[in-house]
């Protein structure tokens, strides 16, 4: 018994039948075993009370895991769905990547083209235009020619002819000027959108 129950060993002992001469040694024997066991029982509660301790402080740590191990888990969640969004944002830039690189070769391709084109009515223009400086030389021979053979009242009509023919040649060669220019003209706003096309490739690419 432990001594919150009213009586201590000694009450025990002065109660006790077993308080007589011949008996001593046995009641010291169990006064010993109720000592041995009382420090047992103490070292029990006190082990007890240090495993309620321990386990009090396991639990706590074992919610501040639990409530890390959420938080770990909203904040991979967050992570995967940032990193699916840039796949997808690199997946988009690579592909009009791919588009600026297509349009940029056939916009190459048609400067390509228009320059050939510009050459061969460049060209054009050059033949047209020696062949008109030869027919109105020829003109001009043959009129000096023809005033000393035809009767001076034709040759108005003959001058008249020959301006026909040179405004018909210079309008052909207007014609030619302007279709000339007309390309040119192409050729600088495709060149203008490459050059905005690649710019802006440039600024996603940064």
């Amino acid at each position: 018994m432990s001594e919150s129950a009213g009586f201590n060993i000694e009450d025990l002992i002065k109660v006790s039948p077993l308080n007589g001469g011949g008996d001593e040694p046995r009641v010291e024997q169990l006064m010993g075993k109720l000592v041995r066991l009382q420090k047992g029982k103490r070292s029990l509660e006190e082990g007890i009370k240090d495993m309620k301790s321990v386990s009090d402080s396991l639990q706590k740590e074992l919610a501040t895991l639990q409530t890390e191990a959420y938080q770990l888990e909203g904040i991979h969640k967050e992570n995967e769905e940032l990193c699916r969004k840039l796949q997808f944002q690199c997946e988009e830039s690579e592909q009009d990547s791919v588009r600026q690189v297509e349009q940029n070769k056939k916009s190459e391709e048609l400067l390509e083209q228009y320059r050939c084109e510009i050459q061969g009515f460049k060209l054009k223009h050059r033949k047209l235009r020696m062949k008109f400086e030869n027919q109105l030389h020829q003109l001009m021979e043959q009129h000096k020619n023809l005033q000393s053979i035809f009767m001076p009242q034709r040759l108005p009509a003959e001058v008249e002819s020959a301006e026909n023919i040179k405004s018909q040649l210079l309008a052909a060669e207007e014609l030619k000027l302007a279709q000339l220019r007309r390309l040119s003209e192409e050729l600088e706003e495709l060149k203008k959108q490459k050059q905005m096309g690649t710019t802006a490739t440039e600024t996603q690419e940064e």
